[in-house]
C-alpha cells in the first residue's frame, strides 16, 4: 500500500476550519455515490440480459425456422435452433450472475457506511469539544484583557490623585487598584487554564483526525479496489458470455459443414419422385380420319365411347324433287 497522503494534506491554519475534513468526506459520498451507480447500471444490464434471453427462447420455441427442410439440412436447423436455445438460457444464467454482482456491490458500500460512521461520529464529538473551548477560550481572552485595561485605569487613577490631599479618596483609589490587580491575576489564571484546555484538545483534535484520514485512505483505497476489480469481472462476464455464445454458433458451423446439397437433392427425389417417362407428343387427329378412334399418343386408354357415324351419301341430287325429303317427309313447305 502506498505511504498515507491524506493525513498531511487536508489541513487548514485556522484552528476552527473542517474545510480539509469536509473535503474527504465530500470525496468519500461521491465514491459511495459511484458505488451505488454501478450497482443500478448492474441491475439494469442484468434486466436487458434476462429480457433478452427470454425473448430469444420464446423465439427459438415458437417460431418456425425451416420446418419443412429435409435430411441434411433440417438436421443442421434443428442443430440451430438447439443453439439458440442454449445461448437464450446463457444470457438468462448471466442475468443472475449480474444480480448476484450488484448484491456484493451494494454489501459493500452498506459495509463501508458502517464503518465511516463510527469515525464520523468520533470526529463530529471532537470538532464540537474543539468549537466550544475556542469559545470559552476567547471569552477568558476577552476578560483578561477586560480586566487588564481596568487594572491601568486604576493605576492612572491613582497616579492623578497623587497631589491630592484627600486621604479617603486615596484609599478608594488604592483599593480599587488592588481590587483590578486580583482581577488581571485571577482572570490571567483562568485564561492561561483555558489556553491550556484548548490546546489539548486541539492535540486529541489533531490525533483524531490523522487516524480519521489514515482510515478514510484505506476505506479509500479498499473502495477503488473493489470498485475495480467489480467493473473487471463484469466485462469478464460479457467476454464469457460472447465466447459460449460463439462455442454454440461454432456447433451450427460444424452442423452446416456436413450439410450436402447432392444429398439433399436425391433424398427429395428419392421421397417425392412420381415417375421416369415423360409424356408421349400429341398427335394431329382427322376427324374424318378412320384412325379416329386410335388412342392418342400420351392418352390412357379408356372406355371405348360411341361416337356418331359418318353423314349419309344423299340418294337424290339437289334437282331431284325428292331431295328435299327425309324418309318421305318433305322439308318444304308446299
Amino acid at each position: 500500500m502506498t505511504r498515507s497522503l491524506f493525513k498531511g494534506n487536508f489541513w487548514s491554519a485556522d484552528i476552527l476550519s473542517t474545510v480539509g475534513y469536509d473535503s474527504i468526506i465530500q470525496h468519500l459520498n461521491n465514491g459511495r455515490k459511484n458505488c451505488k451507480e454501478f450497482e443500478e447500471f448492474l441491475k439494469e444490464r442484468a434486466a436487458v440480459e434476462e429480457r433478452y434471453g427470454k425473448d430469444l427462447l420464446s423465439l427459438s420455441r415458437k417460431k418456425p425456422c425451416g420446418q419443412s427442410e429435409t435430411n441434411t439440412l433440417k438436421r443442421a436447423l434443428e442443430v440451430f435452433k438447439q443453439q439458440v436455445d442454449s445461448v437464450a438460457q446463457c444470457h438468462i444464467q448471466l442475468a443472475q450472475s449480474l444480480r448476484e454482482e450488484a448484491r456484493k456491490m451494494e454489501e459493500f458500500r452498506e459495509k463501508q457506511k458502517l464503518q465511516r460512521k463510527k469515525t464520523e461520529l468520533v470526529m463530529d464529538a471532537v470538532h464540537k469539544q474543539k468549537s466550544l473551548q475556542f469559545k470559552k477560550t476567547m471569552d477568558a481572552k476577552k476578560n483578561y484583557e477586560q480586566k487588564c485595561r481596568d487594572k491601568d485605569e486604576a493605576e492612572q487613577a491613582v497616579s492623578r490623585s497623587a497631589n491630592l490631599v484627600n486621604p479617603k479618596q486615596q484609599e478608594k483609589l488604592f483599593v480599587k487598584l488592588a481590587t483590578s490587580k486580583t482581577a488581571v491575576e485571577d482572570s490571567d489564571k483562568a485564561y492561561m487554564l483555558h489556553i491550556s484546555t484548548l490546546d489539548k484538545v486541539r492535540e486529541e483534535w489533531q490525533s483524531e483526525h490523522i487516524k480519521a484520514c489514515e482510515a478514510f485512505e484505506a476505506q479509500e483505497c479498499e473502495r477503488i479496489n473493489f470498485f475495480r476489480n467489480a467493473l473487471w469481472l463484469h466485462v469478464n462476464q460479457l467476454s464469457q458470455q460472447c465466447v459460449t455464445s460463439d462455442e454454440m454458433y461454432e456447433q451450427v458451423r460444424k452442423s452446416l459443414e456436413m450439410c450436402s446439397i447432392q444429398k439433399d437433392i436425391e433424398y427429395f427425389v428419392n421421397q417425392r419422385k412420381t415417375g421416369q417417362i415423360p409424356p408421349a407428343p400429341i398427335m394431329y387427329e382427322n376427324f374424318y380420319s378412320p384412325q379416329k378412334n386410335a388412342v392418342p399418343p400420351g392418352k390412357t386408354t379408356g372406355p371405348n365411347l360411341a361416337r356418331r357415324g359418318p353423314l349419309p351419301i344423299p340418294k337424290t341430287s339437289p334437282d331431284d324433287p325428292d331431295y328435299s325429303l327425309v324418309d318421305d317427309y318433305s322439308l318444304l313447305y308446299q
